[in-house]
C-alpha cells in the first residue's frame, strides 16, 4: 500500500477575510509580526461564489506595503484567464484558480500566463468535486488547494469529509509532483488542524481561528502542533 507523505514544511496563511477591513494593514502586520508564513488573499467575484471581496487594486496596495510578504491570492472567480495577468503584476507571490471557473482550455492558458510572470501556481477544487478531477495537472502544480468548506463564506464548519481528498492529493502528489504542496481552506482551528495535517496537507489557511483570538503567535503555534 502506498503510503501517504506526512509533511514538514507546514505553514499557516492567515485569511484576511476575517481580520478588521478598516485597519486591514495593522491586522497584516500583526500576524506576519507574530509568525505568519503567508497572507491569503481571497478574491471573490460575486459570480463564481455569491459574495465579492477584495480586487486587483486590494492586492497591489498589500503587495506596496509589505513589499517582503508572501501574498498568497485565491482566485474564486469566473474566466480567471481574463484577470490573472493583473493580479500577478499587482504582486502576487502565488495565484490559485478553480478547476470548475472555466473550461479545462483556459484553466491550462491562466495556469501558463501565471507561471509566465514567474509567479507560483496553484489549482483548486471545490468539495463536491473529486481528487480524480486533478489527474493531468499535477505536474507543472507548485499547490493544490482542497476546499474544506464551500468557498465564498467565512467562519463555517470544517468539513472532516474531505479528509479522504487530501489524502488522494497528497498521494497523487507523491507519484506526480512531491514537491508540490497541498493547503486546506475552510473551518481550520487547532482542533481541526492535525486532521487535516495528518491527511496530509501542509498548509494551513486560518481566518477566524487567527483573527478571532486574543492572541495571534499562540493558535499560530497550536496550529502547527507547536503547543496543543
Amino acid at each position: 500500500m502506498q503510503r501517504v507523505t506526512l509533511m514538514t514544511n507546514i505553514k499557516i496563511a492567515p485569511s484576511i477575510l476575517a481580520a478588521d477591513h478598516a485597519r486591514l494593514n495593522e491586522e497584516i502586520k500583526a500576524v506576519l509580526d507574530a509568525g505568519a508564513d503567508y497572507i491569503h488573499v481571497d478574491v471573490m467575484d460575486g459570480l463564481f461564489v455569491p459574495n465579492h471581496s477584495l480586487s486587483v487594486q486590494a492586492v497591489r496596495d498589500i503587495r506596496d506595503a509589505f513589499p517582503a510578504a508572501f501574498l498568497d491570492v485565491h482566485l474564486m472567480i469566473v474566466e480567471p484567464m481574463k484577470e490573472v495577468e493583473a493580479y500577478a503584476r499587482a504582486g502576487a507571490s502565488h495565484i490559485t484558480v478553480h478547476l470548475e471557473a472555466d473550461t479545462p482550455e483556459n484553466i491550462a492558458r491562466a495556469l501558463g500566463i501565471v507561471r509566465g510572470r514567474g509567479v507560483r501556481t496553484g489549482l483548486s477544487i471545490k468539495p463536491a468535486t473529486p481528487a480524480s478531477a486533478l489527474e493531468g495537472w499535477l505536474e507543472d502544480l507548485d499547490m493544490v488547494l482542497v476546499m474544506t468548506v464551500e468557498p465564498g463564506f467565512g467562519a463555517q464548519k470544517f468539513m472532516a469529509d474531505q479528509m479522504d481528498k487530501v489524502t488522494a492529493v497528497r498521494r497523487m502528489l507523491d507519484g506526480a509532483n512531491p514537491d508540490c504542496d497541498v493547503e486546506v481552506d475552510g473551518g481550520i482551528k487547532p482542533d481541526t488542524a492535525p486532521i487535516a495535517l495528518a491527511a496530509g496537507a501542509n498548509v494551513l489557511v486560518a481566518g477566524s481561528a487567527v483573527y478571532g483570538s486574543g492572541d495571534y503567535a499562540a493558535v499560530m503555534r497550536e496550529l502547527r502542533g507547536e503547543a496543543r
